[in-house]
């Protein structure tokens, strides 16, 4: 049974429709895909992210744990800011998810886990402590508030429009706590985001989520649903559990193939869980790698979708791993692993879906779009 986010009666009354994603009931558009992300990339759109995990780290040896369990020295950060993007490994060096970290002045630290990998986390975190004999708190947030993403180039006329002239100040990643938006209460507000525009997400209670989500539709934001989101992450080549990174070693490549960048990997850090095999990893190279597919204008409505053959020549050479129609591009794009024999940029490549219809692409860097 999946459950349905905080705020469904005022999803359903702005006129959503629904899908299931990762075990919860979530707006997956209210006009169109297209319509949505548009209104992100060129004004300011608005998500419920309420699916995704809200966890709590506290106790004396919760900035130990953190520096253990994932590939970068969390225990950096500066207090009232953000520190990520960085993986969890698993043994085998594949990735379990992709987090960032909050550090709060108390010495607590707050995190948001993808959707589907919250309760792995939550057990894979407990264990590391008990492994290390580390004394950390978890707990878990995710019911206690609603999370709210307001994205685009005018997310911070909207945030004024809300009260919020405070939010221009924000730097990157920096947050601020327990802040008034629209007269609401929100625990936290972030200058983040998972779209490639400018942006900030809301931590509220979900009264409060209720009154802010409303107040910036009034001020202008567009409502805007999981499908959106997916077409503007992967227009910025940003990956997706269950997509381009999983445990199976099988079925996913080391996590270096993702060639994640963004100092996700601390190489002079010692001593983080799946180390071992990472550094294996790098010193005997990588078979596949993680690299963009962008149709040419004569296959331009051909969509590369998760499971395609990628082909040179007739000689199959990789696997899409997730694919969208890029309406900035108004073509296909796709992410996709291909050996790393034949993943030279500007390359072209076939694609081809299990009907064996085909469509002529090329191999191309992140991110599709420039910003």
């Amino acid at each position: 049974m999946s459950r349905q986010v905080p705020l469904y009666d005022v999803h359903k009354e702005l006129g959503a429709t629904f899908g299931e994603f990762a075990g919860w009931t979530v707006p997956m558009s209210y006009t169109s895909t297209i319509e949505e992300h548009m209104a992100v990339r060129q004004s300011a759109g608005i998500f419920d992210i309420s699916h995704m995990g809200r966890l709590r780290l506290r106790g004396p040896d919760a900035a130990q744990l953190l520096d253990y369990a994932f590939t970068k020295v969390v225990s950096a950060t500066k207090e009232g800011f953000m520190s990520g993007p960085t993986l969890a490994l698993n043994e085998h060096a594949r990735v379990i998810d992709d987090e960032m970290w909050y550090r709060l002045p108390s010495g607590e630290w707050l995190a948001v886990p993808n959707a589907a990998a919250r309760e792995r986390m939550k057990s894979h975190l407990s264990w590391l402590a008990d492994l290390k004999g580390l004394k950390v708190e978890i707990e878990d947030l995710t019911e206690a508030f609603s999370m709210l993403a307001l994205q685009g180039p005018r997310a911070v006329e909207v945030m004024r429009a809300l009260g919020a002239d405070w939010a221009a100040s924000l730097r990157p990643l920096e947050f601020r706590l327990n802040v008034t938006l629209a007269g609401a209460k929100a625990f936290l507000v972030s200058r983040s985001g998972w779209t490639g525009e400018d942006g900030f997400e809301v931590w509220a209670e979900h009264a409060d989520a209720e009154k802010v989500l409303r107040a910036a539709i009034a001020a202008g934001a567009k409502p805007a649903g999981i499908a959106a989101r997916d077409t503007l992450r992967i227009e910025m080549g940003f990956v997706l559990g269950g997509n381009e990174y999983g445990e199976d070693p099988v079925k996913y490549p080391c996590a270096l193939s993702l060639r994640y960048g963004m100092g996700a990997i601390d190489w002079s850090k010692r001593g983080f869980y799946g180390e071992e095999a990472l550094r294996a990893c790098r010193r005997e190279g990588l078979r596949w790698v993680r690299v963009g597919i962008e149709m040419k204008k004569s296959h331009a409505r051909f969509v590369p979708r998760s499971g395609y053959k990628v082909l040179v020549d007739d000689v199959k050479v990789g696997w899409v791993t997730s694919g969208t129609f890029s309406p900035v591009l108004g073509r296909g794009i796709g992410q996709a692993y291909v050996d790393t024999r034949y993943a030279i940029f500007g390359e072209t490549v076939t694609v081809v879906d299990e009907r064996g219809r085909a469509g002529e692409g090329k191999l191309v860097d992140f991110p599709f779009i420039k910003k």
